[in-house]
């Protein structure tokens, strides 16, 4: 949960601060690091995107279980400017800047996640049931567009596990969101039961619930974004959460993919607020191909999935404006797709997103991405005549006439 707890800085913290300083790669207030543009990514590449996925994430995580480096790694790159913190879900953000599902699908490394430099971190997709995912290869890079094309098919443990895992930092500091979606082989009159089976294991210990219905790679699972089926999931996870977190009930979203038309954004945007949910996460991947560098006999063989990253940047954003012209200030939107830089998140935070998250852009960008993000939206603040981050949450649409009346 994210109850704070105390750090204490020892000598042996103190000494290993400044040993980290003095190395450029590890250094939150250079440029990308030398070390992992020039030399960790160019090997990484080599590998299978999966592969180098599980190989860095265990290296973190590997790293992190060193007695003091977590310490160390807050210490250097944790955001403590209070102009970066972001008052939303019923929380203190210490910066808007996450990390989006599909990194940490178990909850095995959020708290090393948290230790580099990000606001909060979502883990999932968590399904009630542990699922292998599809065959593969199952993730391919599109390096020429700094892209990714994905089918995992949520692949996890399932909800069990991960309960188990979140169970064990109960305490721990900084926010952790749980993404929950469907089993692949439950059917979709059964549906709503799985969502309610992994929502009552993992909402008691989870600061914000995200109900996924939005990824391509479930059969059928997108269907579930149309009103008249969605309603009833969410009414039905709505009502989990009020029946298993007593004590404190976490906030309820909805993540919604960037291929829906303008018209079933508008819908959901109506039933999110019809519902009292808390807000929206936009967008998911997509399964457009349009506009890409690589060569379309390249994209054509690697076939399904979805693609996130730079190519998703556009329509991404069209999604969010549309969203906050629908319902304004009356839902937390959170943003995904496409963002690299600060320059990216700014644009959606002046376009009405109170949070941004990264995925694609931070296996680009490296591990001190997060904290760069977050350290140069107070320059970007201070220069638009912003004290805080979060005072132009929508401060474009607050600008603009109402382009979508309700």
């Amino acid at each position: 949960m994210s109850a704070a707890r105390t750090c204490a800085r020892t000598p042996k913290t103190i000494a290993a601060e400044s040993v980290l300083r003095r190395h450029a790669a590890l250094d939150p207030s250079s440029p990308p690091p030398m070390l992992y543009r020039w030399f960790l990514r160019p090997l990484l590449f080599l590998l299978p995107a999966e592969t180098a996925h599980h190989l860095a994430f265990g290296a973190l995580r590997f790293a992190t279980a060193i007695p003091g480096v977590t310490a160390v790694l807050r210490a250097l790159f944790r955001p403590r400017d209070p102009a970066l913190r972001v008052d939303a879900l019923g929380l203190t953000f210490d910066a808007p800047v996450g990390l989006a599902a599909g990194f940490d699908k178990n909850a095995e490394g959020h708290d090393a996640l948290l230790a580099i430099g990000f606001g909060f971190v979502e883990i999932g997709t968590v399904t009630a049931q542990a699922q292998p995912g599809n065959p593969k290869p199952r993730m391919f890079r599109l390096s020429a567009d700094r892209g990714l094309i994905n089918r995992l098919g949520f692949n996890n443990r399932g909800a069990e596990d991960a309960e188990r895992r979140l169970a064990k930092r109960a305490r721990a500091r900084g926010i952790v969101g749980v993404n929950v979606g469907k089993t692949k082989i439950v059917t979709e009159d059964a549906a709503i039961a799985d969502y309610e089976a992994s929502t009552a294991r993992l909402a008691p210990l989870a600061d914000y619930v995200v109900v996924n219905v939005s990824s391509p790679n479930t059969p059928g699972l997108r269907d579930l974004q149309a009103v008249e089926k969605l309603r009833p999931l969410l009414a039905a996870v709505q009502r989990t959460i009020e029946r298993t977190c007593a004590d404190r009930r976490p906030a309820l979203l909805v993540k919604i993919a960037p291929d829906l038309s303008d018209d079933d954004v508008d819908a959901v945007a109506d039933l999110a607020l019809e519902l009292g949910l808390a807000g929206i996460v936009a967008t998911n991947t997509t399964i457009r191909r349009d506009g890409l560098r690589t060569p379309d006999d390249v994209v054509k063989q690697i076939g399904a999935g979805g693609l996130s990253g730079a190519p998703l940047h556009d329509r991404s954003l069209a999604v969010l404006r549309r969203l906050r012209a629908r319902v304004g200030d009356r839902l937390v939107l959170v943003s995904v797709g496409g963002i690299e830089t600060a320059e990216q998140a700014w644009q959606r935070i002046r376009a009405g997103a109170t949070l941004v998250q990264l995925y694609t852009g931070f296996i680009y960008g490296g591990p001190t991405l997060p904290s760069r993000i977050a350290r140069d939206l107070l320059t970007l603040a201070k220069r638009d005549g912003f004290t805080r981050v979060s005072d132009a949450i929508g401060a474009d649409a607050r600008a603009t006439p109402d382009a979508h009346p309700r």
